[in-house]
């Protein structure tokens, strides 16, 4: 396909190269790459091309084939855990991962090979092991010291082994330069530690099974003293993970927390986490605080501190224990549950109901059948409501701008301006220097197909915002920006919501043609535009064709055509040329006078 263009290099910000020659080496290297999870690392470099000046790596297509392609992408394979126990792909050092992001999934095991086959085995041995994951408790934003901290954890995890049983515990952080983790490791082979019953885990706690492959039944929350979503972290990720139902179970067990103890949720069966996850539990847990910028700080009182640390520790196993006594070590299959229901596919009720939730306790297989019909008919009465309220078809992550723009209040820290009509935030993976959204807070209005005349005021008043905040960060950031406020045509997050973004789409999280054309083409609908078609035509025109997204890679200003985002990126950042006429044209960019000047011939 390259044959008579100028091949691409390392050097333009590639990580890997291959050059196949054949079917066969394209189907290898597709196969390859398909098979692929978050957690797999190949290496770097050029491979494959035939030329006396270029290093190649011979046997590049029999290391590929070593990757095999899963059969059934509903459950993830053991043997991808398998493949990534050994002491080349365990040792990461200061690897950065995107905490929001999450689904990093890297099992910290032994460099000993004799080690690493007893937690290969431990690992992928039958999902019906009850696991509690855990974080490390007031080492994040309570700044408890690292060292002192991973003592007590060996100590207490020593102590509560024993009573275990066949369940086993599991340290998490989502970060491969965790310090904890290291300190953690490192001690616990000191006092050899079975690692089949404990060990560290790289990867997001609200996902570790869909992307780590490793099914814990019970999950800790590192949580604030009113037990109330916000903040950042674990506390968000596992309040926002588990949904709304979840934070009225918390409300029905407590109403507060103090320093040192744990309190034990029954997730509702409703809860994503519970349907996609198979997290059946989650243990709210506070430890001692030592920043002084956070309530009730001991400031430096490690005595009293550590006796806090290693309560919340015990509490926290303690519970884990409550619940295996209680669940007679039942563990739903994620894979096997049915979303938003209560049913596994042989019609069977795996789940709980509301009063037994409260308890903590699982019902038993004949209430379970005596159960069913009741549990037919939630379902049914669920689908309704996803059907009425637009929901159903969207995965449960794309709720997010939902969340927020419903219930703003949980969400302090990221509003920028909340009103009674919208919401703005900023994006979370934003494509450029400013990347602002207006969420629009009006109940089934998922996206730009929904809206009809009777939403024209409404779509005025978001533009009115974001037109407010795109002058804004011209007079107070850098004048030199250049705005463009515009709708995709078929969004990714539910919740209609307006892009604020600047025209240098300098930003690292832009990474892929997709990401390019989802601003660069007729996929973007520009708010003008769109106003005034909902005002003559009743609705917007949706051109959410996938070919927009795949065309070739054009300069947003000249229209030039680049091979790859590398050198596009390399290209926009010294383009002078002029905004094509149509962006020009009916106040579709937003600039500081004078500044994007006049289009060339």
């Amino acid at each position: 396909m390259l044959q008579k263009k100028e091949l691409p290099k390392l050097s333009e910000g590639f990580s890997r190269i291959m050059f196949c020659h054949n079917d066969a080496e394209i189907q290898d290297a597709v196969k390859t790459y398909s098979s692929l999870e978050p957690f797999d690392d190949l290496p770097r470099g050029c491979f494959g091309q035939r030329s006396h000046e270029a290093k190649v790596q011979v046997g590049i297509m029999k290391f590929l084939k070593k990757a095999d392609a899963p059969s059934s992408g509903r459950t993830p394979k053991v043997d991808r855990v398998q493949r990534h126990l050994s002491p080349q792909s365990s040792d990461k050092k200061d690897q950065s991962s995107e905490r929001k992001d999450g689904g990093l999934g890297l099992i910290n095991f032994s460099e000993k090979e004799e080690m690493g086959s007893k937690e290969t085995a431990a690992c992928s041995s039958s999902n019906d092991i009850p696991t509690l994951a855990f974080p490390s408790i007031s080492t994040a934003d309570f700044q408890f010291n690292l060292d002192k901290a991973s003592d007590i954890i060996v100590e207490k995890v020593e102590e509560c082994l024993g009573k275990l049983g066949n369940a086993r515990l599991v340290l998490v952080d989502l970060s491969h330069g965790s310090k904890i983790l290291s300190l953690v490791k490192a001690k616990a082979e000191k006092k050899n530690i079975d690692s089949s019953k404990f060990f560290t885990f790289v990867g997001n706690i609200v996902h570790l099974f869909t992307k780590g492959g490793l099914r814990c039944s019970v999950i800790a929350n590192a949580a604030n003293w009113r037990l109330k979503p916000g903040g950042g972290g674990v506390n968000a990720a596992i309040f926002n993970a588990a949904g709304a139902d979840f934070e009225a179970a918390t409300k029905d067990r407590a109403k507060s927390l103090q320093p040192g103890h744990a309190v034990v949720v029954p997730l509702p069966s409703t809860s994503p986490l519970h349907i996609r996850e198979g997290v059946t539990h989650v243990i709210h847990v506070l430890g001692p605080n030592m920043n002084p910028q956070r309530p009730n700080c001991l400031g430096n009182d490690y005595n009293e501190g550590c006796k806090l640390l290693c309560k919340a520790y015990s509490s926290l196993f303690d519970g884990f224990m409550s619940i295996l006594n209680k669940q007679e070590n039942i563990i739903p299959e994620p894979s096997k549950m049915l979303p938003g229901s209560d049913c596994g596919p042989d019609g069977s009720n795996q789940n709980f109901d509301q009063k037994n939730k409260r308890d903590g306790e699982f019902l038993s297989e004949n209430s379970k059948k005596s159960r069913s019909s009741q549990n037919d008919a939630r379902v049914e009465e669920a689908n309704k409501d996803n059907e009425r309220t637009g929901a159903k078809g969207w995965g449960s992550w794309a709720h997010a701008l939902y969340q927020i723009a419903m219930h703003p209040e949980r969400h302090k820290d990221d509003t920028f301006e909340v009103s009674e009509d919208v919401v703005v935030i900023k994006d979370v993976y934003p494509k450029a220097q400013r990347h602002l959204l207006v969420l629009a807070r009006t109940e089934n209005l998922d996206r730009l197909s929904d809206v009809r005349q009777e939403h024209l005021d409404l779509l005025r008043r978001m533009h009115a915002v974001g037109l407010k905040w795109a002058e804004k960060l011209l007079q107070e950031d850098d004048a030199s920006l250049v705005f463009r406020l515009g709708y995709h045509s078929v969004p990714s997050m539910r919740q209609l919501h307006l892009h604020v973004i600047s025209q240098d789409f300098n930003s690292p999280h832009l990474k892929n043609k997709k990401h390019w054309n989802s601003f660069n083409t007729a996929f973007f609908r520009d708010s003008v535009d769109v106003i005034e078609e909902v005002s003559s035509k009743g609705k917007a025109t949706i051109k959410g064709d996938e070919g927009l997204l795949s065309m070739e890679l054009r300069c947003h200003r000249c229209r030039s055509a680049h091979p790859n985002i590398p050198r596009l990126k390399s290209h926009i950042t010294n383009c002078k040329a002029a905004f094509p006429a149509a962006l020009l044209q009916n106040g579709r960019l937003v600039h500081r006078p004078g500044e994007v000047g006049t289009v060339k011939p």
